[in-house]
């Protein structure tokens, strides 16, 4: 199971109040392990989707009950016919004919999200054998923002000697504009508070305070600047929201160099949410903490959705898809 003693006490919260959560990737054995042991620590209720004789014959080859898990295969689901009309009607005004509803319909990861929207399910975590855009896209389609003037980002929640971090954007948005920034700045800043994580945001360059120039300085100190008159607003009153930028990661992360550097920030050196300028940055950067520093890693998570749609990195072990199904009931849980 998940080593941390932060993430056990994510798994803990999920026993609180049970969501079921569905995991379409039902050929891959690393999700038929991770169902097996949520189902038995009664993490969620787990719905797999995948052939059901291969699915029962791994099970019992390993000598694994599936009593509590629901396996469907959507091609013989009774519900395919629902979910195909459901996803028209969604589907129809961008020009989606019923034929390609019916086939996409059987598509896991969209037959996936169609539980979800239809009520039957609370959450998906796919990606151990797709790309993030193969799960991204049914959700956009499908689930839709939360609010419609913030795009859709993700997180990472990264665990360093227990404790967590939310890395944000790793996944999703290529190379924000400072508008898209200061957003991802924002949702992360909630999806904080969320997982108890203290609020307090790091806007990431390579620069501190002006120290360097250029457009990408520029945009940082733009989308800081939106993301602080944002917080000025009755939406965030009372949340206890800390943003502050550019900011090197040493000046993030160290109160001494912060002191230093940036002497009237309000981040001080103990930025909890790190807010990467790009793409690039944040993805080279938490896979390094992970493969070299140690790091647990959790995500990429969708934030901004309706509901929760989550996608994992296909290097993800069993343990990994534990994490995030726990993070995903959470999320439910909103």
């Amino acid at each position: 199971m998940a080593q941390s003693e932060y993430i056990k006490s994510l798994l803990q919260k999920a026993q609180q109040n049970l969501k079921t959560i569905v995991l379409p990737e039902g050929e891959d054995e690393r999700v038929l392990e991770a169902a097996h042991l949520i189902t038995e620590a009664k993490t969620a209720k787990i719905i797999v989707l995948g052939d059901t004789k291969k699915i029962a014959d791994f099970y019992a080859k390993n000598n694994w009950s599936l009593h509590d898990i629901k396996v469907i295969n959507p091609a013989e689901s009774p519900q395919l016919g629902k979910y195909t009309e459901l996803l028209y009607e969604l589907r129809k005004a961008k020009g989606l004919s019923y034929e390609e509803a019916q086939k996409l319909a059987l598509n896991n990861n969209y037959f996936g999200t169609l539980m979800i929207k239809a009520g039957d399910a609370d959450g998906m975590v796919s990606g151990a054998n797709h790309s993030t855009a193969d799960t991204v896209r049914p959700a956009l389609q499908i689930i839709k923002s939360a609010k419609k003037e913030r795009a859709v980002s993700s997180f990472f929640i990264m665990v360093s000697q227990n404790k967590p971090y939310i890395f944000s954007d790793c996944g999703v948005v290529i190379n924000p504009n400072d508008k898209e920034l200061a957003d991802i700045a924002l949702t992360a800043a909630e999806t904080a508070i969320m997982f108890g994580i203290e609020p307090t945001v790091a806007m990431l360059s390579f620069s501190t305070k002006g120290s360097a120039k250029g457009e990408e300085v520029e945009k940082v100190q733009r989308a800081t600047a939106l993301a602080k008159q944002a917080l000025q607003s009755e939406e965030y009153r009372g949340m206890n929201i800390k943003i502050d930028g550019e900011l090197q990661v040493d000046a993030a992360l160290d109160a001494g160099v912060c002191a230093k550097k940036a002497p009237n920030s309000e981040v001080d050196g103990k930025a909890r949410v790190m807010i990467f300028p790009n793409l690039d940055a944040g993805n080279i950067c938490y896979k390094m903490l992970q493969r070299l520093g140690g790091c647990e890693a959790y995500g990429p998570i969708l934030q901004g959705l309706n509901a929760p749609v989550n996608d994992l990195s296909r290097g993800c072990s069993a343990e990994d898809i534990v994490g995030a199904v726990a993070i995903t009931c959470i999320q439910a849980n909103k």
